[in-house]
């Protein structure tokens, strides 16, 4: 059984969309960000950077094993299943790549806009217009990417989608309502996410908290 301690956040979304893609039972402990939860001590000896998700795999060879930052558990669980992550060759470095390209791009750009275009109380121009351009350029590579191949890494599903897919639709519907007149152009991602949305596994991940 693996415990995964989550919110209702892109990060914390892709890990309840891989468990249910793999089909690996879990127990959903909710950490709720407004309550300051993920800076209690039970959580933090999960999770020392007092981030979620993180999850607990109580049936790991040597013991309960935690594993804290949403792309290592994406990592961890494809590793632990054989699934969504091929063991070699060019398709799993692709997927690798896209994984990392998205914890260190796509996410972080996208979280700094959505802060400053829609939760700041000081609207900042030059800030909007920094993140708002670098996320614009990362949908655009995105959309290259998708314009070549039906998925991320190439030809099969994989990490890479569950971890682009939560911070794409999240960017893209920040941007619709801080800047409706910025247009992004990316129509390979938008085929690319009505696909993603119409996985079951991706639906039933997305309603996890259950609050």
């Amino acid at each position: 059984m693996i415990d995964l301690y989550t919110w209702t956040t892109p990060n914390g979304r892709k890990a309840s969309i891989m468990l249910e893609e793999v089909g690996l039972p879990y127990r959903v402990h909710p950490v709720d960000l407004s309550k300051d939860q993920q800076f209690e001590p039970s959580f933090l000896a999960i999770s020392p950077n007092n981030k979620i998700p993180a999850i607990v795999d109580n049936d790991a060879p040597g013991g309960p094993q935690a594993v804290f930052e949403s792309g290592a558990i994406l990592v961890y669980l494809a590793d632990k299943t054989g699934q969504l992550l091929a063991t070699e060759g060019p398709e799993r470095w692709a997927a690798l790549e896209w994984t990392f390209w998205q914890v260190g791009g796509l996410g972080p750009m996208a979280g700094q806009y959505n802060y400053f275009a829609m939760r700041a109380e000081e609207k900042i121009p030059a800030a909007i217009a920094r993140f708002g351009d670098e996320v614009t350029r990362l949908l655009g590579v995105l959309d290259r990417r998708l314009n070549d191949h039906p998925w991320i890494a190439g030809e099969h599903y994989s990490i890479a989608d569950i971890a682009t897919f939560t911070w794409t639709k999240a960017a893209l519907a920040a941007m619709a309502k801080a800047e409706p007149d910025r247009e992004p152009g990316v129509p390979a991602v938008e085929n690319w996410l009505m696909a993603m949305q119409a996985r079951p596994a991706v639906q039933q991940g997305m309603a996890v908290p259950k609050l």
